[in-house]
């Protein structure tokens, strides 16, 4: 579809991290001659109560799935499908990240991040309604996946907006990057996924700052934690340190002349989580106010705190 659906997960993202974020997957300290071991810990205060009865356990899955579904929907009827619906069923060829394309690829990575997020969310929900880790994990990934399937099916009977395939793909993508860091504490603590957003000049020329549909200002960003490494977190500085490789098109949309231009970023970037664990953080660990921090920071990159070498295509 033409657009960026990220919107409702952000808000989602935002809401639910307050209150539904797991305590850090990883170890904060090991001693050097120990192992460290990655191992997920139990949501402090949202953890599946034992004594919930099978009827309680379904009764909330019934409302995740079913809410998440139904506020999607209502969110498309209301702001995306609202001038009419067709009795045709159309498709669209969008292209991946081409030159030529709407914007370069950047609303394809908005796509996957999008169910990448849903789904880490979505898993810390289902555990709350009384299912294990394991379970917790495929439903997320599965009623994720299964709204933004609901959504591409709307575009594709909606007059405005088309099926695409494209959009399916990356959906399916950001859901299974989702899943197999849900089901690998160890390869949770190395990586993360992370939006960075910078105002681009076209929209702070006409006023209209939105990480969401601001294409040219967004980069995605795919960090490998030193944290998370055990050989590297032993070492001082180099645990608050990340390689980070990115993608970002520039004049795509929103567009007022300026060159169409797509970018491949790498470099270093800070573990601004683990800084502020051994520093604002060291004598409250496990708290809420952490716990929102780095969930926060699991998905976004605060502008300057990365510095990348830029490889224009």
């Amino acid at each position: 579809m033409l657009r960026n659906q990220t919107s409702f997960q952000i808000l989602f993202v935002v809401l639910i991290s307050l209150c539904c974020q797991p305590a850090a997957r990883a170890e904060t300290a090991s001693a050097p001659e120990n192992p460290i071991v990655f191992q997920p810990t139990p949501l402090p205060a949202l953890d599946s109560d034992p004594t919930l009865t099978e009827a309680q356990k379904q009764f909330r899955t019934r409302i995740m799935i079913g809410g998440a579904a139904t506020a999607l929907l209502w969110y498309g009827s209301t702001h995306w499908w609202s001038d009419s619906m067709s009795s045709d069923f159309r498709t669209v060829d969008e292209g991946w990240f081409g030159q030529d394309t709407y914007t370069g690829g950047a609303d394809k990575l908005g796509h996957m991040y999008s169910t990448y997020v849903g789904t880490r969310i979505l898993a810390r929900a289902f555990e709350w309604a009384g299912h294990d880790s394991q379970s917790a994990a495929w439903l997320a990934a599965a009623t994720a996946w299964g709204s933004m399937l609901a959504v591409e099916i709307g575009d594709g009977f909606s007059s405005r907006y088309r099926f695409s395939k494209e959009d399916l793909v990356m959906n399916t993508l950001g859901t299974g990057l989702g899943l197999l860091l849900e089901k690998n504490p160890e390869l949770d603590a190395m990586l993360d996924f992370r939006l960075m957003y910078r105002p681009s000049s076209d929209a702070r020329r006409v006023n209209q700052i939105d990480p969401i549909d601001d294409h040219s200002g967004q980069t995605y960003l795919l960090a490998i934690k030193a944290s998370g490494i055990p050989s590297l977190r032993r070492i001082e500085p180099l645990r608050y340190f990340e390689l980070a490789l990115g993608y970002g098109t520039r004049g795509y949309e929103p567009n007022l002349g300026e060159e169409r231009s797509r970018h491949v970023y790498y470099g270093i970037s800070l573990n601004v989580a683990e800084l502020l664990g051994m520093t604002a953080f060291k004598n409250s660990p496990g708290s809420r106010t952490q716990r929102v921090s780095n969930g926060m920071l699991e998905v976004l990159q605060i502008p300057g705190t990365v510095a990348l070498a830029d490889h224009k295509l």
